[in-house]
């Protein structure tokens, strides 16, 4: 282009110095975080956002957090005029309706960034608080049924004014937690966080000038608009749709909950159409508005071109219709604190469509469930109250040249699986067993990733919760792959009192010391008929104990 006034090596520097800020600022707050659901499982996102709240730069990290961090920034522009924001304030939220926020145990703050006496940013981070109160230990089971059961709401207020921070704030917050310690530690982290991200912005824009930052920050946004509407049109156009099924919403069992899509491709533009999925239920897997599109431009990113900047020009290229009132759209006071196993879902259904567009951009069905497990109780040994979190991977689908993999979180989760050492350092519980599902992924050309299984014995009486999904509707598979198996919960395994839980969306289970939950998740769809196998793979597998001699 001729008469170009912003350097083009200039938006590239300034592209990754705001990336890098981004990720730095995710380190501190992994870093300097209590709760074993930050320092070691990564359950955290950072990200900068522009003057407006318009997305500029995100760290890799957990993609359904871009819903949180999107919301607050906005909803902090709406309640706020600009003359009550100053320097040195942060704001905290959590609220899905009236805070920007996708479920309660997710907390955002976020900080202004200032500039000759004017908001030039945002610096934003996200945790999941291992509790923030509510009906359920850990404030995220599946079969709550109100928002109200779910945990304490926090709209966008000011948690640090000009400098001091709020005490009765932080007071009102930890009242309403069973593990006040560690949230004290974890919020102080995310604090840490932001102030480290203002001042590295800062020091960016005084560095450089702040018109040559402007210039070249609209020009990036312009350049990946350009460049997602570049990848949009390599996608045929067509008219594309896919249903898939959630097993229950923890209340209504037995009942499929449809998720649809309808996606149409035009030449430089692409439109996503949720009609027909199901109404808001009654348990909490609902997804609201802002859950919803982090998970799309997520599934999007996927197809599109992976290297697209995750900014706002490329939220600009993409429409969505969602009905209100839907799973997909909810409102208050919809229960949402499973609301990921919903949100995995939308990102399978979006493949599905997708998948006879661009066959080789897209892998078979996943174990598309944050299979969470939540216990609860008193630590004798450690004399105090815990909650402890986790949420286990499974299976990723099968490829069209390659297998799936095994044991891994999926799509909008991005966390790990606790090492068995930091879990038995600091809670009551022991791993009697931790290996991958033999045969649960759907044989194929391409086979599909496997689940896990993972055995708690529990030291002392103690409470369960849980959501979970694929343990009713399996993992599907792709051209003639063949599906993966589905998860499930079982207690004392191979004993007279083995039980199997009818549901992946419980609270309220009562362990007693020795008891043992094995926790098997759900495997992945296979790709390409099984006959087409290389039988070298099937040897490998076999030695490898991945699949039975009769799978």
């Amino acid at each position: 282009m001729k008469n170009r006034k912003v350097d083009p090596i200039m938006v590239e520097v300034l592209s990754n110095a705001l990336l890098s800020i981004a990720e730095e600022m995710g380190v501190t707050l992994v870093k300097t975080s209590y709760s074993t659901n930050i320092k070691e499982r990564k359950d955290s996102s950072t990200a900068i956002f522009n003057e407006k709240g318009e997305t500029i730069a995100q760290a890799a990290a957990i993609p359904i957090h871009l819903g949180s961090m999107l919301g607050i920034c906005k909803e902090i522009l709406t309640k706020f005029d600009v003359d009550e924001i100053h320097e040195g304030d942060m704001f905290v939220a959590n609220d899905p309706y009236n805070g920007g926020g996708t479920h309660l145990p997710d907390i955002t703050i976020a900080q202004p960034v200032f500039s000759n006496g004017k908001i030039i940013a945002f610096v934003a981070n996200i945790a999941h608080h291992s509790d923030v109160g509510g009906m359920v230990p850990g404030s995220s089971s599946g079969n709550c049924t109100s928002i109200f059961q779910e945990g304490i709401r926090i709209p966008p207020i000011k948690l640090i004014e000009k400098g001091e921070i709020s005490q009765s704030i932080i007071d009102l917050i930890l009242l309403n937690c069973r593990t006040p310690e560690e949230r004290l530690g974890d919020l102080k982290a995310q604090i840490a966080s932001n102030k480290l991200g203002a001042k590295r912005l800062f020091e960016l824009i005084d560095k450089y000038g702040e018109q040559t930052y402007k210039n070249s920050l609209n020009e990036l946004l312009l350049y990946t608009e350009r460049k997602v509407k570049a990848g949009i049109k390599d996608i045929p156009n067509g008219v594309y749709t896919f249903t898939d099924y959630l097993d229950d919403d923890g209340i209504n069992l037995n009942i499929k909950i449809p998720i649809k899509v309808k996606i149409e491709v035009f030449d430089e533009s692409i439109h996503l159409d949720f009609t027909g999925s199901s109404p808001q239920v009654t348990g909490g897997i609902n997804v609201v508005k802002t859950a919803l599109l982090a998970t799309i431009y997520y599934a999007l990113k996927v197809v599109i071109d992976p290297t697209v900047p995750s900014n706002a020009g490329y939220y600009k290229a993409i429409k969505v219709t969602a009905p209100r009132k839907s799973i997909v759209n909810a409102e208050s006071p919809a229960a949402v604190g499973g609301r990921t196993d919903s949100c995995q879902r939308i990102v399978d259904v979006i493949f599905g469509a997708l998948s006879e567009a661009v066959p080789e951009r897209i892998v078979a069905g996943c174990n598309s469930a944050v299979t969470t497990v939540l216990f609860s109780g008193y630590d004798n040994y450690r004399d105090k109250t815990f909650v402890y979190p986790e949420s286990l991977g499974g299976g990723l689908g099968a490829r069209y040249n390659k297998d799936g993999l095994d044991g891994v979180h999926v799509h909008v989760t991005n966390s790990s699986n606790l090492p068995i050492e930091c879990l038995e350092m600091e809670y009551p519980l022991m791993i009697e067993r931790f290996e991958l599902r033999k045969d649960s992924g759907g044989a194929g050309k391409y086979r599909g990733g496997l689940g896990i299984r993972r055995d708690y014995k529990v030291l002392f009486d103690m409470e369960f919760a849980t959501h979970g999904d694929r343990q009713v509707i399996p993992p599907w598979g792709l051209f003639d792959g063949l599906d993966g198996v589905g998860g499930e919960f079982v207690i004392n395994p191979g004993t007279k009192t083995e039980r199997k839980l009818n549901t992946g969306k419980v609270s309220g289970i009562a362990l007693k010391k020795g008891d043992i939950l094995s926790v098997r998740t759900p495997g992945s769809g296979g790709y390409g008929n099984p006959n087409e196998r290389d039988q070298s793979k099937i040897i490998e597998d076999l030695s490898e104990g991945k699949i039975s001699k009769f799978n």
